[in-house]
């Protein structure tokens, strides 16, 4: 009974909901589309932050009047460089890990987009990559197309520009305007925008994606190889030790996560006492490796790099470790 009791508390662990804030300058129908199917139980995401570079934004009294937290400053008067630092600020006072750009009327500084690269998303009113900008509608009625559409892509610095994550072709009809063609574009919209956004954020915590990530990072370490071993991938010094492991619901326990190498059991116990969500006690595997936890959806790349490097350091022969050393000098 304690082991089911356990298994069912890593399983609410997992189910973490994943931060969006989302970002308006008008009415903010896609908005209020992500945040009512944030309303369902299996939504993977949440909205925490409603914010707008127009203070008379008519979706910021929805989203109040739905118990969202909101923000809103006028851009009229700053730089683009400190308005978006303002609006950054914000985003992460809230605790955003996602960003979800909604009818959001501003050209974006590179600086902003960098801080959350890979992390925010747009919705745009055409199947990229055609028709980039405004005027979409009547750009595909005068190119003869057959559909309209939307997209919704990963944000980058040249404007509609980024992967392109999925997309919903609407049927252009004779005699067909840019406004009928719109309101029919929109209704895709406010299906496709929570559909991809919720697959966009349970994309970290897919095992095969975060293997992927650990594989790119483990095997940037000088003359490592992957192997499986026990069931589980593991990467080692080639003709050598293993450095790290990867582990997928290893004996039913429920977790997602990277072993790594530690000194031994006061290192252990000092990251588990001071994360005891995330560090953990790996079975089989005793005093010198600690469990990291990559299924809660706030992972630090970074750091999981970092600990890798240190890993292959603790296993690595003297020269091998000596030639890194001295690589990292330069």
């Amino acid at each position: 009974m304690l082991k089911q009791v356990q298994h069912d508390e890593i399983g609410e662990a997992f189910m973490t909901k994943a931060r969006v804030a989302v970002l308006i300058s008008g009415t903010g129908t896609n908005m209020a589309a992500l945040l009512y199917a944030a309303k369902g139980d299996a939504c993977p995401y949440e909205i925490v932050l409603v914010a707008s570079n127009n203070p008379e934004a008519p979706g910021l009294t929805l989203a109040a009047a739905e118990g969202v937290a909101t923000w809103a400053e006028t851009h009229k008067g700053m730089t683009r460089d400190a308005f978006d630092a303002l609006v950054d600020e914000q985003l992460r006072a809230a605790g955003a890990d996602y960003v979800a750009l909604a009818g959001y009327m501003r050209i974006l500084s590179e600086a902003f987009v960098a801080g959350w690269q890979g992390r925010m998303l747009n919705i745009h009113p055409s199947l990229l990559p055609l028709y980039k900008g405004l005027d979409t509608h009547q750009r595909a009625i005068d190119a003869g197309d057959s559909h309209g559409g939307c997209s919704v892509h990963i944000v980058t610095p040249t404007l509609d520009d980024g992967p392109v994550l999925d997309q919903t072709p609407v049927a252009i009809l004779p005699g067909d305007t840019a406004e009928t063609l719109a309101s029919r574009v929109l209704i895709a919209e406010h299906q496709l925008y929570p559909r991809t956004l919720a697959a966009f954020v349970m994309r970290e915590r897919s095992p095969d994606w975060l293997l992927g990530r650990v594989r790119e990072l483990a095997m940037a370490m000088p003359e490592a190889e992957e192997t499986l071993s026990h069931g589980m991938p593991c990467f080692g010094i080639v003709k050598g030790k293993k450095f790290a492991w990867f582990t997928e619901d290893h004996h039913r326990d429920g977790r997602t996560a990277l072993l790594v190498k530690i000194s031994g059991v006061d290192e252990q116990a000092a990251l588990i006492e001071l994360d005891p969500d995330r560090y953990y006690r790996p079975a089989y595997f005793g005093d010198g490796w600690v469990g990291i936890r990559l299924d809660l959806g706030d992972t630090d790349w970074d750091e999981i790099g970092e600990w890798l490097r240190k890993s292959w350091l603790a296993v690595a022969p003297r020269k091998l470790a000596g030639l890194m050393a001295a690589a990292d000098e330069f």
